[in-house]
């Protein structure tokens, strides 16, 4: 599971001295009422049980998941096919494919961050992170992601503050607790 949210996070690691503010979300509520996906995150952010949790994060992820193009989710198959295989740039083939057909897919960019972080490509990862962050800034994988670069970098301020935006979306990502806990600790270390 740790593989999926790195590939979130690359593009925004990419650019350095890159803040870890996001654009503000769209607003919570439209005139119908709250969106499932909007309802989908109260109720992630609520939850304390690990397992309805992860439920709820993958209801989210198929929501995010769903183009709304059958051409569309057919390529992203294709592309998960590929990466499956080790393609890569196969996979990117789809990728970029999806991504100028769909500029505004969110889940377009978050794959390709995916196996751009694969490839150990992590500029190009962290660009598509960027994207996918801008189009949805809830995305707390591609924020884990982002995060993983961090560390990797050894921006552990950065990293520890992009593990907490992703706790703050999803409480009870026990791979993001254990994150804080070691950086908050390594950070504490460093100031004695």
């Amino acid at each position: 599971m740790r593989n999926i949210f790195v590939f979130f996070l690359i593009p925004l690691l990419l650019a350095g001295n890159l803040s870890v503010q996001a654009a503000p979300a769209a607003p919570a509520v439209s005139e119908d009422g709250p969106s499932r996906l909007d309802t989908l995150f109260s109720d992630l952010k609520r939850e304390r049980n690990e397992k309805a949790a992860e439920r709820i994060a993958r209801q989210i992820g198929a929501q995010w998941a769903d183009s709304g193009s059958a051409s569309v989710d057919l390529m992203m198959q294709w592309a998960n096919d590929a990466m499956t295989e080790k393609k890569y740039d196969v996979a990117l083939d789809f990728l970029d494919q999806v991504i100028m057909l769909q500029p505004g897919f969110a889940e377009g960019w978050n794959r390709r961050a995916t196996v751009h972080f694969m490839m150990e490509n992590h500029a190009k990862a962290m660009a598509d992170i960027e994207h996918t962050l801008r189009l949805e800034p809830r995305h707390f994988g591609a924020l884990a992601g982002l995060a993983g670069i961090l560390k990797a970098r050894g921006s552990n301020e950065l990293a520890l503050d992009a593990y907490q935006r992703v706790l703050d979306l999803y409480p009870m990502l026990r791979d993001a607790q254990s994150e804080v806990v070691e950086l908050a600790d390594e950070l504490a270390g460093e100031g004695i």
